[in-house]
């Protein structure tokens, strides 16, 4: 049977969902001289106040350390500690010079402690100096097109040839957080070092991971010349999840404000919606040789999370007519759920009920239409009555 298909678009209205805090209806105000919110699904700048400014980012440097650890080091590799000679300000978790750590435990200690000592005894260990490791830092920033991007050491010290903007370290985190061993650190409060000379518990510099259960993430940094720093991550409903930066903010507090206001921000932006519903008519079929119609259905529901001004649409392929008998639920077609342009679900059209099959009758009087197969009744009738009348006058010859 030839069919001809369909094609139906529709665009979904969107429906307000509540996110953590009071969502802002204009862009929000922060104190920090530069900042970022960007889509984490995608990477999408959602808001940006001199987002590619190059300025000192002070322990965000280690985002980067982390990734070429994660990348090139092996989590029960051990470790050797070098010297280290730090300044009475550095943050550290007080390596011997000579300790076996390791490189899980030196990650912690990295991303939570924000551990200087950690960051050189990791670099020295992955690469086999610090130099070729920061050589490393700088060809990977490159790969994933940070553009405004230079590390001129693994730690994060105050160095002119070492910068980023919070466009940059946005991006950079977007690509981390989809690493679990790295999102299940960052958003840890706390944790032990069990390796080492000695056991040692270290705290998350990041306060807004116990203070907010809804933010996630992910590393904070301050020094001098950079003022305070905090990269954030939060998750709202569904698959929301919101990158902030804050960069040269005058204190912690104000540092934290911003990065709340931003995350709840970001969070807002986002709606869930239900382009498409279970047992809710997509469309309609024609049932071949019947005067009837099936109704087509989707055979599950979907559920979509939409950034403000993405364009969700839904395109339903089904056969304009079919052929009975068909069971309730059987597939026909199917549903593709799009947002802005780009397909994201397909869910199976199904008969809602079962389909009636067509008898001799109807499909002869389906193909005929009626006039004819009136006429071609009135033709067996006739030629029913003139067989039988030569029956009988043959019988009468006989007798």
């Amino acid at each position: 049977m030839t069919r001809a298909w369909r094609t139906l678009a529709a665009v979904a209205a969107l429906a307000a969902t509540a996110a953590p805090g009071v969502a802002m209806a204009g862009p929000p105000v922060v104190d920090a001289p530069a900042a970022a919110v960007v889509d984490a699904r995608d990477g999408t700048i959602m808001y940006s106040k001199q987002a590619d400014e190059r300025r000192a980012i002070a322990s965000t440097t280690k985002l980067m350390t982390a990734l070429l650890v994660l990348e090139r080091g092996r989590p029960g590799a051990v470790y050797t500690a070098p010297r280290y000679d730090a300044q009475p300000a550095e943050s550290r978790i007080g390596l011997a010079e000579g300790e076996r750590m390791t490189a899980s435990d030196l990650l912690e200690a990295l991303l939570l402690e924000s551990a200087n000592d950690a960051a050189v005894t990791l670099a020295r260990g992955v690469s086999g100096s610090t130099a070729k490791f920061v050589a490393q830092m700088n060809e990977r920033a490159a790969e994933l097109g940070l553009r405004s991007t230079r590390y001129a050491n693994p730690v994060g010290l105050d160095d002119p040839g070492g910068y980023s903007t919070a466009r940059d370290l946005a991006t950079l985190t977007v690509e981390l957080m989809e690493r679990p061993r790295f999102a299940r650190i960052v958003d840890s409060p706390r944790a032990t070092l069990a390796s080492g000379a000695r056991p040692r518990v270290i705290e998350n510099r990041n306060r807004l991971i116990a203070e907010e259960p809804w933010v996630d993430g992910v590393k904070t940094g301050h020094t001098e010349r950079a003022g305070y720093v905090l990269v954030g991550t939060a998750d709202g409903r569904g698959e929301a999840a919101v990158v902030s930066v804050v960069l040269g903010d005058p204190s912690e507090d104000a540092r934290d404000a911003d990065s709340l206001r931003l995350l709840r921000w970001g969070l807002g932006r986002f709606r869930r919606v239900a382009p498409v519903r279970r047992n809710r008519p997509l469309a309609r079929a024609d049932v071949r040789h019947r005067s009837a119609e099936a109704t087509l259905v989707p055979r599950r529901g979907v559920r979509v999370t939409l950034r403000r001004g993405q364009r969700l649409t839904s395109r339903v392929s089904a056969p304009e007519e079919l052929d009975g008998p068909l069971p309730a639920g059987r597939r026909v077609g199917s549903v593709t759920v799009l947002v802005d342009g780009r397909p994201v679900d397909r869910v199976a059209v199904v008969t809602a009920d079962a389909v009636p099959g067509a008898g001799a009758v109807a499909v002869v009087v389906s193909t005929l239409g009626v006039p004819l197969t009136l006429l071609l009744t009135l033709a067996i009738l006739l030629a029913a009555a003139l067989t039988a009348l030569r029956i009988r006058v043959r019988l009468r010859l006989v007798r």
